[in-house]
């Protein structure tokens, strides 16, 4: 994988990850992915999972991608999982800087989970 390849994956795992965290989440998916097993949450770490899809079968990841992107879903669902219920717990709203501490984290999570699946494309590729 060459340098100039990885970069333009790093691209569109960003582009991916605007689109479904931010552009296309619904207030029916922000609200309920603190709920365990509601669908709104599983509908948002959906949308990511599919998305991730398409960008690992260009990478040339083949049969396995199913599967990384399965992994991405129960990572990016539990992640935004936590980060609802401490919010929740502290009472924490937009107003608040632990707010916004948490929803660095969370984001922060995200990334880490490109990361690594970028390192794991890089061993397998």
């Amino acid at each position: 994988m060459t340098p100039d390849f990885l970069i333009l994956l790093v691209f569109l795992f960003q582009l991916k990850h605007l689109l479904a965290d931010w552009v296309w989440q619904s207030s029916w998916m922000v609200k309920n992915k603190g709920h365990w097993g509601h669908p709104g949450g599983l509908a948002h770490a959906a949308v990511h999972a599919v998305l991730t899809l398409p960008i690992l079968l260009f990478a040339g990841l083949g049969v396995a991608a199913a599967g990384v992107a399965l992994i991405e879903f129960a990572v990016h669902y539990h992640t935004d999982w936590i980060k609802a219920n401490i919010t929740r717990a502290r009472g924490d709203t937009p107003s608040d800087k632990g707010y916004w501490v948490w929803m660095g984290i969370d984001q922060f999570t995200h990334q880490l989970t490109y990361v690594a699946i970028l390192l794991y494309l890089t061993r397998v590729l």
